[in-house]
């Protein structure tokens, strides 16, 4: 068991119903539909091994069909507001998921270390709320300084 083996499989992203869906990298849609009323694409990512990593997408409207390719930033459907209950009460989102064969894992994984901050991770807007003035200084993956 994993981490993300129970309860909540993956990352919750801030995204109001219409917002364009974009594949996180290269691959082939590996399924594009519904589950449980809950529109889902899914992309298998090229060469991520055997069995390929794959990326999830919920809830989603589907602009893409089963066994097409993609491409990093290709537009794979839109967001649309969740069935019943919301998932996420603060704000609309997307939850994306990352999975190899029936392993749940971290999809943050996928992004490169210069995106992901070291400071405290803030999945939904936070609208009001000012920005820290104080921390450590953010640098590029060689140390320079980016402030």
């Amino acid at each position: 068991m994993t981490v993300y083996g129970r309860g909540h499989r993956g990352v919750d992203l801030a995204a109001p119903p219409g917002t364009q869906v974009r594949a996180v990298a290269a691959g082939r849609v590996s399924y594009a539909g519904l589950v449980a009323g809950v529109g889902v694409v899914a992309v298998e990512l090229a060469d991520s091994g055997d069995p390929p990593l794959r990326t999830t997408y919920e809830p989603v409207r589907a602009s893409v069909r089963k066994g097409r390719q993609v491409t990093a930033g290709d537009v794979v459907g839109t967001a649309e507001p969740a069935p019943g209950p919301p998932h996420c009460t603060a704000a609309p989102c997307l939850h994306w998921g990352l999975l190899r064969a029936r392993t749940y894992l971290n999809p943050l994984t996928l992004l490169p270390p210069w995106l992901l901050n070291t400071g405290p991770s803030r999945l939904l807007p936070v609208l009001g709320v000012p920005l820290p003035t104080e921390g450590p200084p953010m640098t590029d993956a060689g140390g320079a300084g980016l402030g």
